[in-house]
């Protein structure tokens, strides 16, 4: 595969203009005409991703110049990409978005100049005719270095409403690709942390991705986006396809008992906030990757050296967590022999004696409870304890985004010291246990997959 795939940035200037539905309508209908679409999104969200999936039929990959670095987007974008026909890239928040207090990082701007991407930007038309023209100009020219090959107008009320847009449109010499009609708009079913997840909603997704797609088919010109998409060329610098490691030429490491070495990850409805990448590191390293389901496996996959327990909803399916006490209990049985366990966000409330009265696995000495305050940000943090994952002073970036609270006991050492925003230690460290608030993506520091994996062998 060579650098110049075609490529998109659907971009808006606000959230809540139509992006998913653009992007993820863009995607499937591209997939239907026979198309092999890659899907991407900027920044650190999990759920979007799944219904860029749905409608692939491929992973959907996340692009964070925060988490990963600048130098990261790119070659991840490749990796992504390998072998497909045309990329589609979701944004985040607007165009010019960031991490706070830090510019233009790890916005969909950003993103989008590292990609050398042209931009299509999705604008809510409900509340403004010809004042478009004025909204789209500045857009346009606030960054030169972006280029914004047109746009998409988005919960349009009338024809004498689309012709006055596309006047104005016109007036600054930005072509119109799309136009989607306000009585046609698909809704996705949201709760207190965003869109409820493709796992969760079954064929009711399937036939929101399809609504999507049939939307943004009558609506759109695709062939004027993909002619778009085509004119990108080669990204800048020549880069190579980021890699987890080298290509595995003999089976997968052994434990010290001679059976093949098995990471069990937590998956299902409660458990589906993960990064690709982080289970293709794990088998770079060496490892089996076996799936289970907390909310109907009773049992962790046989053989099993470690635990990863990533993010999602477990506030949501408390009460099945808990009933489920033949897995609780093998849980506990494994982290209490030593084996490495890593846990993020919903896996830290998984691993604590309660969340909401209701009893967990109970690792950790701690109680959870969901609360009204939003905790939402990026996090520079440092390793302040020794542990399966990563070692002291290894340092890190990261995400926390949850409405639950931790009363921690006794015991436990901290995970991670926070540079920024504010000072602060977060997290437990307890034999084999590595828990904690803050969502990481491990291509930024590869070492914490192989640590992990070695620790399974050796413990």
């Amino acid at each position: 595969m060579t650098s110049a795939v075609p490529r998109l940035v659907i971009a808006a200037p606000s959230s809540g203009s139509g992006k998913t539905t653009v992007a993820t309508g863009l995607m499937a209908a591209l997939a239907a005409r026979g198309l092999a679409v890659s899907p991407h999104k900027v920044g650190p969200d999990y759920i979007d991703p799944g219904y860029h999936a749905l409608a692939t039929g491929r992973v959907g990959r996340n692009l964070d110049a925060y988490l990963c670095g600048t130098e990261l987007v790119a070659p991840l974008f490749l990796h992504g990409a390998r072998g497909c026909d045309i990329a589609v890239v979701e944004g985040v928040m607007g165009l010019y978005d960031g991490a706070a207090g830090e510019g233009e990082l790890a916005s969909t701007a950003q993103v989008a100049k590292l990609l050398g991407a042209p931009v299509v930007l999705v604008v809510d038309a409900s509340s403004q005719a010809r004042s478009v023209a004025a909204l789209v100009h500045g857009f346009v020219s606030w960054d030169p270095e972006v280029r914004v090959g047109g746009v998409i107008l988005n919960k349009v009320g009338s024809d004498r409403h689309e012709a006055l847009l596309r006047e104005a449109s016109d007036s600054v010499g930005v072509p119109v690709l799309g136009v989607l009609r306000r009585a046609r708009q698909v809704s996705t079913p949201s709760r207190h942390l965003g869109l409820v997840p493709v796992a969760e909603r079954g064929t009711e997704a399937v036939e929101a991705v399809e609504a999507m797609a049939a939307l943004v088919a009558d609506g759109c010109d695709l062939e004027a986006l993909v002619g778009l998409a085509r004119a990108a060329g080669p990204l800048p610098g020549g880069l190579a396809p980021w890699t987890p490691g080298p290509a595995p030429t003999h089976d997968p490491a052994r434990s010290d008992k001679g059976s093949p070495l098995r990471v069990a990850v937590a998956g299902g409805a409660a458990f589906t906030f993960s990064y690709a990448e982080h289970t293709e590191l794990l088998a770079a390293a060496g490892a089996e990757v076996v799936t289970f389901d907390p909310l109907r496996d009773e049992e962790l996959p046989a053989g099993t050296a470690g635990l990863v327990v990533g993010g999602g909803f477990p506030e949501v399916y408390a009460a099945e967590l808990s009933a489920n006490e033949p897995l609780r209990k093998a849980v506990a049985e494994l982290a209490l022999s030593g084996a490495p366990v890593a846990a993020e966000c919903a896996g830290l409330l998984y691993l604590c004696r309660e969340l909401d009265g209701l009893p967990m696995c109970g690792v950790l000495d701690a109680s959870a409870r969901m609360s009204q305050r939003l905790t939402l940000g990026y996090r520079d943090a440092v390793a302040v304890s020794d542990s399966a994952l990563a070692a002291a002073g290894t340092r890190m970036r990261g995400h926390e985004f949850h409405r639950t609270a931790v009363e921690p006991g006794a015991g436990a050492a901290p995970a991670w010291g926070m540079r920024a925003p504010e000072r602060r230690v977060e997290g437990f460290v307890e034999r084999g246990v590595h828990a904690s608030y803050l969502h990481t993506h491990w291509a930024s520091e590869p070492g914490v997959a192989r640590r992990f994996v070695e620790r399974c062998r050796t413990s």
